[in-house]
């Protein structure tokens, strides 16, 4: 039960990017197609999983005043082998995300899992974990480089589907278009998630404040 609810929380509840805005510079960046959100988001989630496992296992020995480079560099050296793993059998997806892979190392959201919950919890556990929130990032930047991409070129994943009905608009496509696709997808998830509270007045409140008093001595 403990590691449903750890994997399922990385998907909606706290999804990196839409629920906790993390790692915003990549996924403005690299969503102006669909096929960079699936290479960022499945670089993210290696590195996910291979860190929050190492700095579980070796938690209780990293002293705690050096903590943070501790998790840098384990980071780093994983971030190393994806980067080497995309230019060896992926060189196209590496030759689009460019810079941003290299530049996962300092990615809030790996370095916030670490010291959240890697540091603190069991192997199995923080491999979950990773596994959780890499696919909710994936998630967010795939959804958010098809819309992109749809509107501002007329494919998904370069396949033709719009481009010759309509016009596509190229502001998608670009910063301005991120930022706009951004905040739609934020306001529409906080909208669809979000909890109603039922509004009850003074009646319902269990604060005994002045307006509850005064009412109160004016029914007296």
């Amino acid at each position: 039960m403990k590691a449903l609810k750890t994997f399922t929380n990385g998907l909606v509840k706290e999804n990196p990017t839409l629920r906790l805005v993390l790692g915003t510079c990549p996924t403005l960046a690299v969503t102006t197609a669909a096929i960079n959100g699936v290479g960022m988001g499945l670089a993210t989630t290696a590195v996910l999983i291979g860190s929050n496992a190492v700095i579980a296992a070796i938690r209780k020995i990293i002293p705690d005043k050096v903590r943070i480079p501790a998790f840098i560099t384990i980071i780093a050296g994983f971030v190393t082998i994806v980067q080497f793993l995309l230019k060896a059998y992926l060189p196209a997806i590496d030759a689009a995300l460019g810079i941003y892979i290299p530049l996962i190392v300092v990615n809030c959201i790996i370095l916030a899992r670490a010291e959240m919950f890697a540091c603190k919890n069991s192997v199995p556990l923080s491999i979950i974990d990773g596994l959780g929130m890499g696919i909710g990032f994936t998630i967010a930047l795939v959804i958010m480089g098809s819309i992109r991409e749809l509107i501002g070129n007329g494919t998904i994943f370069g396949i033709n589907v719009t481009a010759s009905l309509f016009d596509p608009a190229v502001i998608m496509i670009l910063p301005p278009g991120g930022f706009l696709a951004f905040g739609v997808l934020i306001g529409l998830l906080n909208k669809f998630t979000s909890v109603k509270i039922k509004k009850t007045g003074c009646a319902g409140c269990n604060v005994q404040c002045g307006v509850y008093a005064a009412g109160k001595e004016g029914d007296a």
